[in-house]
Parts: C-alpha cells; sequence; structure tokens
C-alpha cells in the first residue's frame, strides 16, 4: 500500500450508560455536527422502547438485542474475473460489521413514518428487537445473496 493504515478511532463513552457503541451510535446519528440534538433524539427514542418493552427488559437492553439482530455475518464483493464480475460472499470483520448494523438502523429509521426522529427510532429498534423490520430484511437480504453466490467462495481476495 502506497499509504500507512489509518489509525483505529476510540470513543469516549457516553454519559448515562458508560459504552462506547451508545456513541459511535449517536455520531452516525448526528447531522451538521449537532451531537446533543443526536444524544437528545437517542435518549428519547429509548426511553418510548423502555415504555413500550415488555417486563424485565429496558430501552438500552432492547436496542443492544436489536443490534444483534441487524449485524450480518457475511456479505458479498465485487470481484472482476476475466472480464465478467462475480459477487463474492465474504466474512465481515468485526469493526465493518458494527458501522454497517449502525448506518442500517439509522437509515431504516429515517425512512420511517413517523411524528419525530426519537418515535421512528424508537419503532424501528423494537423491530429489530423483535426480528422484523426493514433493518433486518436487509440483513437477511445479504445473507440470501451470499448464499446464492457460495459457488464463487474460491475466488479469495
Amino acid at each position: 500500500m502506497r499509504k500507512r493504515k489509518p489509525q483505529k478511532r476510540y470513543y469516549q463513552p457516553d454519559p448515562r450508560f458508560g459504552d462506547e457503541n451508545v456513541t459511535f451510535f449517536v455520531n452516525n446519528l448526528m447531522l451538521d455536527g449537532k451531537k446533543s440534538v443526536a444524544f437528545r433524539i437517542f435518549y428519547d427514542a429509548l426511553a418510548l422502547v423502555d415504555a413500550k418493552a415488555e417486563e424485565g427488559e429496558n430501552g438500552y437492553s432492547v436496542w443492544k438485542k436489536a443490534l444483534n439482530n441487524v449485524a450480518p455475518g457475511v456479505e458479498v464483493k465485487s470481484k472482476r474475473i476475466g472480464g465478467a464480475s462475480f459477487q463474492i460472499p465474504v466474512e465481515i470483520r468485526p469493526s465493518r460489521k458494527r458501522s454497517v448494523t449502525v448506518k442500517w438502523l439509522i437509515k431504516y429509521a429515517r425512512l420511517r413514518n413517523g411524528k419525530s426522529m426519537a418515535d421512528k427510532l424508537a419503532n424501528e429498534i423494537m423491530a429489530a428487537a423483535k426480528g422484523e423490520g426493514a433493518a433486518v430484511k436487509k440483513k437477511e437480504d445479504t445473507h440470501r445473496m451470499a448464499e446464492a453466490n457460495k459457488a464463487f467462495s474460491h475466488f479469495k481476495f
């Protein structure tokens, strides 16, 4: 490689839960550098999830469950071999898995119908925790695509 590898970025834990994943999620949720607004949206969404959650579960645990349900195990990458492009299934490394999961959850929350972003995010988190919703469907589609192209897995990157 011509350039050196980029430094791994570390995140400060958030004030309420003390979790770096929350800060990572909020950074992806943030628009125009308005981090306090993004934190308020996230915490309001977790409060709504907390109100709707079953007995014994809180909003934070439901959010963690939703992240696990949306996280993909494999993805396909295009590789050009002999004039043809093949979709080759590749296992996802943990850092990419986290970023893809967070981006899918936020993207499909934004596309939902709802009054506020906190409401939309809460509904998407609830759906993902149950194994439903657009973000989980995206994961299943990705896995299905990888399964269909398993024959090309011998073309390694």
